[in-house]
């Protein structure tokens, strides 16, 4: 998730990390092991006169399966889920509108099961998990390949 956004013009940092769970500090170990609550997630930092929220967001529609509730891709289990979380209400309300469009445009056979949720304390993982794409160029390629196969079969025109 992180090289998406990453190359995107605007974007001066994509941090990996955990938020949404009820253990204080979680390691990578932890929230695999499902025993924190706890989202994978980025926490990315844009300049919004360059980059709109709404970019961000169809960044993401592009980059996950909205319709997989227990994972995605190569990634299975509830700390993989698809979510977006919000920071303020503006966002909320943006995040909301993205959705509905997403499910109103019948690109899917499958209802859109991503959540939209408050924003809770993120949690940076540990060093060796950021930046994965650039450290696991193997195991990253063979994530790309199912995501690739996966977009091929579900082409996105939405939140424009």
């Amino acid at each position: 998730m992180v090289q998406p956004f990453e190359t995107m013009k605007g974007i001066s940092k994509v941090v990996s990390g955990y938020t949404g769970g009820h253990v204080l500090n979680p390691t990578y170990e932890q929230v695999k092991a499902q025993e924190t609550g706890h989202t994978e997630a980025v926490m990315v930092h844009y300049d919004e006169e360059e980059l709109s929220y709404e970019d961000l967001l169809t960044i993401y529609w592009q980059q996950t399966d909205p319709t997989d509730a227990m994972g995605q891709f190569m990634d299975r289990g509830e700390s993989y889920r698809p979510v977006i979380f919000y920071f303020n209400e503006a966002q909320r309300v943006k995040a909301e509108a993205s959705r509905t469009q997403l499910q109103t445009s019948n690109d899917y056979d499958k209802p859109i099961v991503t959540t939209i949720e408050k924003a809770g304390p993120f949690y940076p993982a540990e060093e060796e998990h950021q930046q994965f794409y650039k450290k696991n160029p193997a195991a990253y390629a063979r994530e790309q390949e199912q995501r690739r196969q996966w977009a091929e079969s579900h082409p996105q025109e939405v939140c424009e």
